[in-house]
Order: structure tokens, then sequence, then C-alpha cells
């Protein structure tokens, strides 16, 4: 069926269900054709589950959803003549509707007490539109409420890859990136999606992967450069997951002009490391991390190497001797201008960042004295990082924008990289913990989760949600 028939189904069935006039959000909408085109009858759907409902005034209100065709209704009962019931559809996770406004807006007919809507699609499969319904019901003259925002199981058939399909809702289809021009997290957010896909068998986003890339590539300083050095070695890790996935020779030569570019930035400050950003010389912890971790990679995956072995040694040479690792095995933010230990707060991301890079390089070494000091490091930042059994950042709050929610995600991917390496996975168990936790008390309908894996206050936003799929990704592979 064509779009244009489809728009033309759509509207008509919109004005003669229930003969009545659609309202002029309904007639103006864009209809939406995937297995089936908007405004199905409900009558034909295989299913009928009900996941969230909601109340106003003495009346019921429930949306509807059919998994098998990935479509939803709306119902209102126990209501009266002239109240309406109507979908609203979002493309990002309920921030906006503007394009899928009160969808099959009807009313009560006359003698009735409930009425329902017709069937419209979640996704739209043409246009890369990830979405969410939710249904919403007005008494006659009386005030709105709506059930929360919610989907089928279609690409949401586990706890990751609903996870995965929530975190979608933040891609944005213009820049490419999430959260629309997220930098550095959305090099995170791109590698959990990947990770998902391997681990999952699930590639309905592998998309993704040639749109980031193609859409930013010449971007600030091309090949995923810029001035922090640290945003460049997220993006290098991203593209050897990419390439690791694809088997693409393009992501792994930007792999390696991304190192190549951190390696340009290694100086004499402090007796070596790459500095922080271009302007400065401020050695840290991630950035050097995150350039051994980039290094050893590239030698395992390049046949012959000799150039980024060398690095990866000199790297860990330098930053184990750097004094960045204090007395309990913990690492702080960086190197005050006397070079010692600054005392900055150990985030998540400095933990968890040094398991998997040690993991490379043992890989790339076959040195297996750095699992055991990887282990050490592991066993202190996992017990001194927990808080009411999970973990939690240091100096946690509520929100879920910004660059602190995403931490979390890359300890747990390092310290699932790790455990993945060891044979008898001593943090399997830490993990499923936390992934249960969070999954159990910090998650929404639509499988969106908030800041505190234990529960608690807090919204969500893709920072968020790129740690919790990163977690349930560490869980489950």
């Amino acid at each position: 069926m064509s779009a244009a028939l489809c728009a033309t189904l759509t509207t008509l069935s919109a004005l003669v269900f229930g003969g009545l006039t659609a309202s002029p959000a309904t007639a103006a909408a864009t209809a939406v054709c995937n297995k089936y085109c908007d405004a199905r009858d409900p009558s034909l759907s295989p299913q009928d589950r009900v996941p969230v409902t909601a109340t106003v005034s003495a009346r019921s209100i429930a949306l509807h959803v059919d998994d098998t065709d990935a479509m939803g209704w709306a119902s209102l009962d126990n209501g009266g003549a002239g109240d309406r019931v109507w979908l609203d559809r979002s493309m990002d996770g309920g921030r906006t509707w503007s394009s899928g406004s009160r969808l099959g807006d009807t009313a009560v007919p006359s003698g009735g007490r409930g009425w329902r809507t017709q069937m419209y699609n979640v996704d739209d499969w043409g246009s890369q539109g990830v979405g969410a319904l939710r249904a919403c019901g007005q008494p006659s003259g009386g005030a709105i409420a709506c059930t929360p925002w919610a989907r089928t199981t279609w690409n949401a058939g586990s706890r990751s890859t609903a996870a995965a399909t929530a975190l979608m809702m933040s891609y944005d289809r213009n820049t490419k990136l999430f959260g629309g021009n997220g930098w550095w997290t959305a090099a995170n957010a791109l590698t959990a999606v990947i990770d998902n896909i391997r681990i999952s068998g699930m590639g309905s986003y592998r998309y993704a992967i040639a749109d980031i890339y193609n859409k930013n590539i010449n971007a600030q300083g091309g090949q995923f450069r810029n001035e922090y050095l640290d945003d460049t070695g997220w993006w290098g890790l991203a593209w050897v997951a990419a390439y690791d996935l694809t088997g693409d020779r393009r992501y792994l030569d930007t792999a390696r002009a991304d190192a190549d570019h951190m390696y340009a930035n290694w100086n004499g400050t402090c007796g070596g490391g790459v500095r922080w950003n271009t302007g400065g010389n401020y050695k840290n912890a991630i950035t050097n991390e995150l350039f051994l971790q980039l290094t050893s990679a590239l030698h395992n995956r390049l046949p012959g190497d000799t150039v980024y072995l060398e690095r990866a040694r000199g790297e860990w040479d330098w930053f184990r001797n750097s004094g960045m690792i204090n007395g309990d095995r913990m690492i702080n933010d960086g190197l005050n201008d006397s070079c010692a230990n600054n005392g900055q707060p150990t985030w998540t991301y400095n933990q968890g960042v040094i398991l998997g890079a040690l993991a490379e390089l043992s890989r790339a070494t076959g040195d297996t004295g750095l699992l055991t000091t990887a282990r050490g490091l592991a066993d202190a930042s996992s017990v001194r990082l927990q808080a009411d059994g999970v973990l939690r950042e240091p100096g946690e709050g509520d929100s879920c924008t910004g660059d602190g929610p995403s931490f979390k995600g890359a300890y747990v991917r390092g310290l699932g990289a790790l455990n993945r390496t060891l044979s008898d996975r001593p943090y399997a168990a830490a993990l499923t913990r936390w992934a249960n936790s969070a999954h159990d008390h910090d998650r929404n309908a639509l499988d969106q989760y908030g800041p505190h894996w234990s529960g608690g206050t807090g919204a969500s936003d893709y920072g968020c949600q790129q740690s919790a799929l990163d977690l349930l990704n560490a869980a489950s592979g």
C-alpha cells in the first residue's frame, strides 16, 4: 500500500469511526505505515495487552498494545456521552509529540459509557522513528488525563534490548548524535548500542553506526578528533567496537587517526602522559586510561604492529608510576601543578576504563600479571563505590543530563570486559545484582532508567539510559 493511499484511508477511517468528525490535529497528522497503516480496527488485533492505565473523574483510561503488529489503541470506560479519548505518539521518548498529537481523537457516543480509538503504529520504520504511545481521555467539559508512555515489545523483548530501544529514542535523526549534540557522550551511547548488538544479536539499530560516522566524520577536527583528548579517545574506542562488529576497515582507520592525535599530545610535563586538552598541560586519569586501552586494542587488531604496542607499554609504565592510583587502589582525577595526585574525586569511569585497558594490554603482551593488577583495582572499586547494594557515583545527583550520568556506564563496561577475561568470572554476581536492582527499582513503563540504580527520585535522559544499557550488557555478556 502506498503512503499516499495509507494517508487517505487514515483520514477517512478517522472521519467514519464512531460517526464523528476527527479533530483538526488528527486529520492533519501524517499517517505511518509499517506492517499495517495507522487507523486499523482494533478488532483485527491478535493481542490485547494493557501496560499502563490512568483515571480521571471515575473514568478509566487504558493504553492497549498489540505486540505482534507493533500497534496500540486507547480506551475510555465508565464514562458518558461526549467524553473524548485519543492517543499521543512521541518519537523522542515522550519529550515531544507535536507530530503525533490526538491520534484517533473520538468521543463516547450518545448512550454509551465507553469508547476506543483505532490502532496506530508505535514506530515509524521508514524514517527510523523509535516511538512511544500514551492514551489520553477527557470527560465532557472536564480535565485531561493521560497514561504514562509505553510501547510494544517490538525490539524490546529482553531487558537489554528494551533499554537499547529506549536509548534510541534519544538518537537525533538530524544530527546523527544522541541528545541532539552530545559529543563524547554520544560515543559512549554508540558503544553501548554496538555492545548490545553483539551480546543480544538484535541488529535493528545497526544503521546508527554508519549514519553517525558519515554525518560527523568531518565535524570539529575531522576523524572524530578535537582539542579534548579524552573526547578523541572515547570516539576511537567506539570505532574499534564498530570495526569488531562490522569488519569495515574505515572504522579502524579512524581509530588509528584518533590514537595518533592523542599521541601527538603526549609531552614531558610530569614525565610523560597525554595532556587533557591541546590548550594546557593538565594530566588526568581518564585521558591516559583511554589512550592505554585504544593503543592496546589497535595492536590486537593490526597484525605485525609494533608502534601501538610500544605506545601502550610506555603509557602503562608512566601511568602506574604517576601517583594517580592512591593508597586505597582507587584512581583520583589527575595530577596537580606539582605533578602529585590532586585528591579530586574517584569518579567511577576512572576506576572502570583502566580495567578494560589492562585486559587489552594483557592480551597484547601475554602478561597475566596485568590481570592480577586489574583485579586488585576492581576489588577495591567494586566495594568502595557501592551504596545500598549497588554502584553509586561519588556525589551522585538526580539529574541525567551533562557528563556525569555517563560515568557509571563506562565503569561497568570496563568491569564487564575484565570479568569476561577472567576464567572464574568474579564480578558476575555484582553485575547481576546491580542490573536486577536497576531493572526492579529504577525503570519506568517505557524502560527508561534514572540515575539511581537502587531507586529514588530522578528523571531519565540518554546519559542515564546509556549507563543502564552498559550495565545490562555487562550483566548478560
